[in-house]
């Protein structure tokens, strides 16, 4: 049986992650907890988060990196979007999409930037905070089900893990 890549690198390790006695319910949290870390505007923090995070609420590290890693593209895609909309609800000045506004006020004042680059993230970092107190139990409860059918599928062997070759 061939499968998708996206199939290979995200399914089938959570699905092996069941069969070894994960709980569904310890899944859905590690799952949940990786896709919102995995979105979170600073850039190259994610694989570090994840592990605290697993850490500290002593969630399945493998199933959250997962997640995080599966969901970088859309990281990417939110990162700008995070910023305007810290910029809006903190009132503060919009975030120049233009390089040459960047690079020019990286010329004149350099440290400037970096205090205004970095109040853009705090902002945005803030509100995606509040998102994942919304988000982690919303998607964790969403997929508890799913992860409980998938474990009965499993014990049952109803549902193939691995290619046999």
């Amino acid at each position: 049986m061939h499968h998708g890549w996206f199939y290979r690198r995200t399914v089938l390790p959570i699905l092996a992650l069941l069969r070894k006695g994960a709980t569904p319910e310890r899944l859905a949290w590690s799952i949940a907890v990786g896709i919102v870390i995995g979105i979170n505007p600073l850039l190259g923090s994610t694989t570090v988060l994840c592990l605290a995070a697993a850490a500290i609420f002593r969630l399945n590290i493998a199933a959250s990196q997962v997640a995080s890693h599966a969901f970088y593209p859309l990281e990417l895609l939110l990162f700008v979007p995070f910023l305007h909309l810290g910029t809006r609800v903190f009132h503060t000045e919009p975030l120049p999409l233009v390089p040459s506004v960047i690079l020019g006020m990286a010329r004149r004042h350099p440290l400037d930037l970096v205090r205004e680059l970095w109040q853009w993230e705090w902002h945005a970092l803030i509100l995606w905070a509040l998102f994942a107190v919304v988000a982690i139990p919303a998607i964790a409860f969403g997929i508890t089900p799913l992860l409980r059918k998938l474990l009965d599928r499993v014990m049952k062997r109803q549902y193939p893990i691995v290619a046999t070759h």
